[in-house]
């Protein structure tokens, strides 16, 4: 039974930072690409980053580039999104999500695994 157990959501401020961590356990994760995705009430669910094994590929959105920053730590079995900047739109459940033995993409139904969410709310 694959698991991934998100951590770290919270409420800041706007301008303010916080950092994600989703660990996952119960299956081999040599060669899978994991992503974060995000959803605010009444919206689809979107993409934020995804990383690939290696870490050499990386995607964002549009609207978190230059600001969040993906990595993974595969001894840990663990992937991070670092929040920086933070804005009243980036307010969300937010998502990890695993790719089995697959390069990196930015569409949820392509995604294997997913954890239970982690909500961040940033104030203005």
């Amino acid at each position: 039974q694959v698991q991934l157990v998100e951590s770290g959501g919270g409420l800041v401020q706007a301008g303010g930072s916080l950092r994600l961590s989703c660990t996952a356990s119960g299956r081999t994760f040599i060669g899978g690409s994991m992503g974060w995705f995000r959803q605010a009430p009444g919206t689809e669910r979107e993409f934020v980053a995804a990383i690939a094994w290696t870490g050499v590929s990386i995607h964002y959105a549009d609207s978190v580039k230059g600001r969040f920053t993906i990595s993974r730590d595969n001894a840990k079995n663990t992937v991070y999104l670092q929040m920086n900047s933070l804005k009243p739109d980036d307010t969300a459940v937010y998502y990890c999500a695993d790719r089995v033995r697959a390069p990196i993409s930015r569409y949820s139904s392509s995604y294997d695994y997913w954890g239970q969410g982690t909500q961040v709310t940033v104030s203005s």
